[in-house]
């Protein structure tokens, strides 16, 4: 079947070398131009393939649904602190109340009394939650964090992530995710 496909559609999932997704959230997607692209550079193997094929006027290929890396990536120890990531390791929850709306940052020792942007310092907290706590200390605010601020490894994201799989999930990728049993589609 050959059909026009937009480069949004139909993604491939990427798995390293060890046929594990190289990351859970955001999940390792590839368009499909970048998927056939490497399969023609010859980085990848096709392990599974949607029906939709791609043709030009002496070549037709089936698209890629999951790839696999011949080389294997070394994931990263240590993630990069980003806005994201804090509430990735939150599980995009506010560390006072549990909301998960209206997510921001809040320093638990105040930029204004000499804490710092780390990993030790930031939790996820919803807006009013942080107006409420303000310049304070936990302890003068009475708003102590549900869970201390930590630095996490690549791994307790990746943990993390599995919580919150995505909004599509093609079946020939499920058999190399693991998401927790009660949220699986």
């Amino acid at each position: 079947m050959t059909i026009a496909v937009s480069p949004q559609a139909l993604p491939a999932l990427v798995l390293n070398a060890d046929y594990r997704p190289l990351s859970y959230y955001p999940l390792s997607l590839w368009s499909w131009q970048d998927a056939i692209k490497a399969v023609f550079l010859d980085r990848v193997n096709i392990i599974a393939e949607y029906d939709q094929a791609v043709s030009s006027p002496s070549f037709s290929m089936r698209l890629p649904s999951v790839v696999c890396l011949k080389t294997y990536i070394k994931p990263s120890r240590h993630p990069a602190f980003t806005r994201f990531n804090v509430f990735l390791r939150d599980r995009f929850q506010c560390q006072y109340c549990g909301s998960r709306d209206d997510l921001t940052f809040d320093h638990v020792i105040p930029r204004c009394r000499g804490g710092e942007t780390t990993w030790e310092n930031v939790v996820a907290a919803c807006s009013p939650c942080n107006l409420r706590k303000g310049s304070r200390l936990p302890k003068q605010a009475g708003m102590i964090p549900h869970q201390l601020p930590f630095q996490p490894t690549v791994q307790d994201l990746h943990n993390n992530g599995r919580q919150f799989p995505p909004n599509y999930l093609h079946e020939s990728w499920l058999d190399y995710l693991y998401w927790d049993s009660e949220l699986e589609p």
